[in-house]
């Protein structure tokens, strides 16, 4: 029992570099999105209390969060079986994980960009945020970053391969994110676009919850170690395919059996039901982790 702890306690040393690492990279993240934002971020938190600008932060931290998870997992578990210690081998895995994650925060923020033009491609997601103060929008971003954040986190975790292969493999990550919003705006009886600019927070919130459902799936479909490209691509279209339609007919039978006397549309669209968009949220997540760990 005393030997157990006093091995589960060697970890810790090891542990509290990467969390320290963790918090330099939080404030490297915020350095970067301060260059790349026009904007005063601090004033509009501060002075303006704004509510949809906090929420895009919050997914921001959070997204940044999971690439570095993502980074560091292979390393850190290889540390901990091996008992390496502060070797020269450890310290080495450490500059690899701080600069996989320095390219991962850069990837995150110009990722972003671009999914966002994509996503909510009818009108401009700044101005909604930084003028309009419109949850609906921050709410979206705050999605797009933990989904984008999660596919790179996907992609970068594992062994084999090289920055070619994770680069490959987040591009895939990516255009299924798009293309399964896409998708999602087509099913949906209401124009998304229109419905979150009229500040239409339910909307904006269940678009959300299906972005991060969805970067689940995909996580599965680019995670694990790399063998060869036919092995690898092979893979990923299976996991990606056959998730992403069983995501749907997930989304589908939620609705009906959750709540079989309401329209989903309805509440949505018109009465702008919040409480039923966040409760179909954490059922729709919930049942891309099922989906993860049963495919």
């Amino acid at each position: 029992m005393i030997d157990a702890f006093i091995e589960v306690l060697k970890t810790f040393p090891i542990g509290l570099v990467y969390v320290g690492m963790g918090i330099l990279l939080l404030a490297f993240a915020r350095l970067v999105q301060d260059f790349v934002t026009p904007y005063k971020i601090q004033e509009q938190l501060r002075t303006h209390d704004n509510v949809a600008l906090a929420l895009s932060i919050a997914g921001y931290y959070l997204g940044i969060i999971i690439v570095f998870v993502g980074a560091v997992y292979q390393p850190f578990t290889s540390s901990v079986d091996s008992n390496l210690g502060f070797t020269t081998e450890y310290w080495e895995d450490v500059i690899e994980v701080l600069v996989t994650t320095v390219i991962g925060i850069i990837i995150l923020n110009v990722a972003r960009i671009i999914v966002d033009k994509l996503v909510l491609y009818k009108f401009s997601t700044e101005k909604e945020i930084v003028e309009d103060h419109n949850a609906g929008t921050g709410a979206v971003e705050a999605a797009v970053y933990v989904a984008v954040g999660i596919v790179i986190a996907g992609s970068v975790a594992g062994v084999g391969g090289g920055p070619e292969t994770s680069f490959a493999f987040l591009g895939l990550g990516l255009l299924t994110l798009i293309l399964y919003t896409l998708f999602y705006e087509f099913t949906t009886s209401y124009d998304v676009h229109d419905e979150i600019e009229r500040d239409n927070v339910a909307v904006g919130v269940a678009l959300a919850g299906n972005l991060i459902a969805i970067s689940i799936v995909v996580f599965k479909a680019v995670f694990g170690d790399f063998t060869t490209w036919e092995e690898g691509i092979a893979g990923f279209l299976t996991f990606a395919v056959i998730g992403t339609a069983l995501l749907f007919v997930v989304r589908t039978l939620v609705d009906l059996i959750l709540f079989p006397k309401v329209s989903m549309a309805q509440e949505l669209a018109v009465d702008r039901n919040l409480g039923l968009a966040l409760i179909e949220t954490s059922v729709l997540v919930s049942a891309s982790l099922i989906l993860y760990f049963a495919i």
